[in-house]
C-alpha cells in the first residue's frame, strides 16, 4: 500500500474498492491479460493515481461506496482534465445516469476476461471522442466545421436470438418495457442475416437446450469486423453451469441466469446498447470528417499541410493528456521489376487506390495522410511504439496481397512497403518524431 494505493508497473487500469473481496481477483486477473492495475480505497487515492500514472480506465465497486459511487466517479472523471476517462461501474445499473458518470455498468463478480474486452472498447471510444475534438479544433481553422456525434433518441435496437421459451419471451417484453426494439431471431442462420441486414445495439443469446449454438453466434460476430463492436449476453436457465473463462474468450459481453429478475437484465443489456450507441456515433463523425473537402480527392486522406497541422496538434495533446502517441512513415519500396510499371505511369495508378486502402485499414481515430507520390504516414493516438509497428506491418501485408493493373500483355504487380515507426518522446516535436520514422525507414531501406 503506498500513499492510499497499490501500483503496479505502467499500471493502465485505475480500480477503487475498499476491500480486496472483488478488486483483488480482477486485478490479478487483468494483470495476467496486460491491463496492469492500480488499487485504491479512496478518493483521494484515485486522483493521485490519475495525476501520477498514464491511467486509461476506472473501475469502481458501486457497493463500496453506495450512494456516493457517482459523485466518485464524477469527481474522478474531472480530475482528468482534458483526457477523456471511461469508468465500468460494478452493481446494479444506476436510473437515470445516461453515461453522464458512468459509461458502462456490469454485474459482480466482474471477470477479467470480460472486463479487457468492455476496456478495449471503452478505452478505443474515449481516444475517438478525443480524435474528433481535436480534428474539429483543426478543420475548424480551415473553415470547415465538423457535425458532432449524434446518438439519436430511437429505441435501442436488440437482437433476440433462441427459442421461444417462457423466461426468454419474458426478458424481451421486460426489454420492450425498457423501450427496446425487439427482433427475434430462432437459429444462428436467421440471427446473422439480421445482423448483415439490420443495425441492432445489442444482442440476447438465449442459451437454454443449445449452449453450443449460442457461443457460436458470439465467436461469429467476433470475426466479423463490422460485428465486432456490438454487444451479446449470454441468458442461461436458472440452472445452467458453465465455465465463465471460454464464454468470455469467445466473445460474450455478459452473462445473466434467468434466476435474476428480467427487469434487472433488461437493464443491463439496456446498458450495453447505450454504450454501444455512444462508441457508434463518435465513429460515424470521425468518417464524415474523412469525407470533408479538406481532404486529398483521390486518396481520401488528410494532406501534406493538413497533417502536419494535425500532427502537431496531437503532440501538444498527447501531453497534456499524458498519453501516448506514435507515427508512422510507409514508402513504396524500389522493387526493381516495378522500374519499367512505373515508367509507365502504372505504379502512379494504383497509388490513389493504395491510399484508399489505408485510410480503410486505420482505425476510425487514427490519421492517415499522402506526404509524396509514394509516401503515406499515421499518426497513432494513446499508441505504444511496438503497437504502432503491428498496425504499420499489418497494413502493408494486406496491401501486399492485392494485385494491380499492370496494363494489357502483363501480369498483375503487388507492392511492398519500407516502414519507419517512431514513438513521440517527452518533450520532442511532431516533425522530430516524424524524422525519426522517416530515417528509420531509410535505414531499414539500407539493410
Amino acid at each position: 500500500m503506498i500513499e492510499g494505493y497499490v501500483v503496479s508497473v505502467h499500471a493502465r487500469v485505475l480500480i477503487l474498492a475498499r476491500d480486496d473481496s472483488l478488486a483483488g481477483p480482477l486485478a490479478d486477473g487483468l494483470d495476467r491479460l496486460g491491463w496492469r492495475t492500480v488499487t485504491g480505497r479512496g478518493i483521494y487515492a484515485g486522483i493521485a493515481a490519475l495525476a501520477d500514472l498514464q491511467i486509461e480506465a476506472a473501475i469502481i465497486d458501486v457497493a463500496s461506496y453506495g450512494e456516493e459511487a457517482r459523485d466518485v466517479a464524477l469527481r474522478l472523471k474531472a480530475a482528468s482534465g482534458q483526457r477523456r476517462l471511461p469508468v465500468i461501474a460494478i452493481g446494479r445499473p444506476i436510473p437515470g445516469d445516461n453515461l453522464s458518470a458512468f459509461d458502462l455498468t456490469l454485474a459482480a463478480p466482474l471477470h477479467p476476461a470480460q472486463a479487457a474486452f468492455r476496456l478495449e472498447s471503452l478505452v478505443r471510444t474515449a481516444t475517438a471522442q478525443e480524435e474528433f475534438e481535436l480534428r474539429a479544433e483543426t478543420f475548424l481553422e480551415r473553415g470547415q466545421l465538423l457535425d458532432p456525434p449524434d446518438p439519436g433518441a430511437e429505441p435501442w435496437r436488440v437482437l433476440a436470438v433462441g427459442d421461444p421459451a417462457p423466461q426468454f419471451l419474458a426478458l424481451s417484453n421486460a426489454l420492450t418495457r425498457n423501450g427496446a426494439e425487439v427482433v427475434g431471431a430462432f437459429t444462428a442462420y436467421t440471427a446473422f442475416d439480421y445482423l448483415h441486414d439490420q443495425p441492432f445495439e445489442a444482442v440476447v443469446l438465449w442459451a437454454g437446450d443449445d449452449r453450443a449454438e449460442a457461443l457460436s453466434i458470439a465467436a461469429g460476430m467476433r470475426r466479423n469486423t463490422r460485428l465486432y463492436h456490438i454487444p451479446a449476453l449470454l441468458y442461461l436457465r436458472p440452472d445452467a453451469e458453465i465455465g465463465l473463462n471460454e464464454v468470455f474468450h469467445r466473445g460474450v459481453s455478459d452473462v445473466a441466469t434467468a434466476h435474476t429478475p428480467e427487469t434487472e437484465t433488461a437493464e443491463r443489456v439496456i446498458e450495453l446498447a447505450k454504450a454501444y450507441r455512444h462508441q457508434a456515433s463518435i465513429r460515424r463523425a470521425l468518417n464524415r470528417a474523412r469525407g470533408s473537402g479538406l481532404m486529398e480527392a483521390v486518396t481520401g486522406l488528410f494532406t501534406r499541410d493538413l497533417f502536419a497541422a494535425h500532427l502537431a496538434r496531437l503532440t501538444l495533446s498527447s501531453r497534456q493528456r499524458n498519453r501516448p502517441l506514435s507515427v508512422c512513415v510507409l514508402k513504396l519500396t524500389e522493387q526493381p521489376e516495378l522500374a519499367p510499371l512505373r515508367a509507365d505511369g502504372w505504379v502512379d495508378r494504383a497509388v490513389p487506390q493504395i491510399g484508399s486502402m489505408i485510410g480503410r485499414l486505420v482505425r476510425s481515430e487514427d490519421t492517415a495522410a499522402r506526404l509524396g507520390p509514394e509516401t503515406f504516414a499515421l499518426a497513432l493516438p494513446s499508441t505504444r511504439l511496438q503497437s504502432a509497428r503491428a498496425a504499420a506491418e499489418r497494413i502493408a501485408a494486406v496491401i501486399g496481397c492485392t494485385a494491380f493493373d499492370a496494363g494489357e500483355g502483363r501480369p498483375p504487380f503487388v507492392v511492398e512497403f519500407d516502414i519507419g515507426v517512431a514513438e513521440v518522446e517527452r518533450g520532442e516535436s511532431a516533425a522530430t518524431a516524424l524524422e525519426r520514422a522517416a530515417a528509420r525507414l531509410h535505414q531499414a531501406k539500407a539493410s
